[in-house]
């Protein structure tokens, strides 16, 4: 109610990104407080319980829900994200050299339909900052993924350079990677999601992750995230090629550039969705994928998801974790507590004692 009644209307009368700015500065600086981030998680932390945690790709996962790429762009904030109740993060998408993104004003709020529509176009400063941002964290409280990309001017026959470059820069400081093929922000970008690209860039990836292992002596996961802007056939075909490449699992959905049944003047701006327009879109992609892969290519569940519902839905069409972004936004911290309770009542109602058996329920 805290964020509903005082910290929201505050926020929406300020530019989207100056908001946005301006949270992650505030996270970044609560951390550097002697007792301040004790003081936010008992306001907003969620304990872990034992039917909600996790373990995929070799990682702990306390919870289930967590933080989607693109909010914490620079890993400025891990320490008060780490705080308010996600089991897990992904900072990103960082790309090996920094780059200032799309020109300004590029993230626009629909409040009546709750989505945001962004170009940021990977802004960030690149993978050395990161690094050494991360490596200079003193402890984490939940796995923090890296979500990599290629930069604006690298053209695609190339990209294969900077998704290594990314991994061989971050590997020692990642629980797991993330690579983004599917952003509509960077030009031709999304091609590399189609054809011999996409294989080629998968054992480029997986080639030089098993290399960083040898090097530093620790296996770490990859994950692929895709769009759901694809027809059935490019889907499956994504899907095929991503199983045959040997990476750990998928993320099901970037943001989308459909319009359909937008009520805001600012449906017109270019750029990828994301909010409530996406879930039944981003849902279908899950359980296309879970029933393609046998459900043996874990997947995590990414879009529109605002209520314990949404997210409950995702895991059981075949999601064993899930992410949200734009319902921070909207609805504050508080909603973690409020996904955490609602995850439980809902595993009960089913007669589930762990998260694990609801995955893919639909399906069987």
């Amino acid at each position: 109610m805290l964020y509903r009644n005082l910290g929201k209307p505050i926020f929406f009368k300020l530019d989207p990104e100056a908001a946005h700015h301006l949270v992650i500065g505030g996270l970044h600086k609560t951390a550097k407080i002697p007792g301040m981030i004790p003081v936010v998680r008992g306001m907003y932390g969620v304990p872990e319980v034992p039917e909600l945690a996790m373990d995929l790709f070799g990682v702990h996962f306390p919870s289930p829900v967590g933080l989607a790429a693109g909010l914490d762009k620079n890993a400025e904030a891990v320490e008060g994200f780490s705080s308010i109740g996600f089991g897990f993060m992904e900072v990103g998408t960082v790309t090996p050299k920094g780059q200032p993104g799309n020109e300004q004003p590029r993230l626009f709020r629909l409040p009546p339909d709750e989505a945001l529509i962004n170009r940021m176009g990977f802004n960030n400063r690149g993978a050395e900052d990161m690094a050494e941002r991360l490596a200079a964290l003193k402890s984490r409280r939940i796995p923090v993924a890296v979500n990599i990309g290629k930069n604006k001017l690298t053209p695609n026959e190339e990209a294969n350079a900077d998704y290594e470059r990314c991994i061989s820069i971050l590997y020692p400081y990642a629980d797991f990677f993330v690579v983004n093929i599917s952003s509509p922000n960077t030009p031709n970008l999304r091609s590399l999601q189609h054809g011999s690209e996409l294989a080629s860039l998968l054992k480029a990836v997986t080639d030089e992750m098993a290399s960083q292992a040898k090097h530093h002596g620790v296996d770490k996961s990859v994950l692929v995230k895709i769009a759901p802007d694809v027809s059935d056939e490019e889907l499956e075909y994504m899907i095929d090629t991503i199983q045959k490449s040997g990476v750990s699992g998928l993320i099901a959905t970037n943001t989308t550039i459909s319009r359909d049944g937008l009520a805001h003047g600012n449906a017109q701006e270019t750029g990828g969705l994301s909010g409530k327009p996406l879930r039944a879109r981003s849902t279908e992609v899950v359980s296309r994928a879970y029933r393609q892969t046998g459900g043996k290519l874990p997947i995590i569940g990414s879009g529109g998801i605002f209520t314990a519902a949404d997210a409950y839905e995702k895991i059981r069409a075949g999601a064993s974790l899930v992410e949200i972004y734009t319902a921070l936004i909207y609805e504050g911290p508080e909603i973690n507590r409020k996904l955490h309770r609602g995850l439980r009542e809902l595993l009960r109602r089913d007669g589930f004692s762990h998260i694990s058996e609801a995955v893919g329920a639909d399906h069987r």
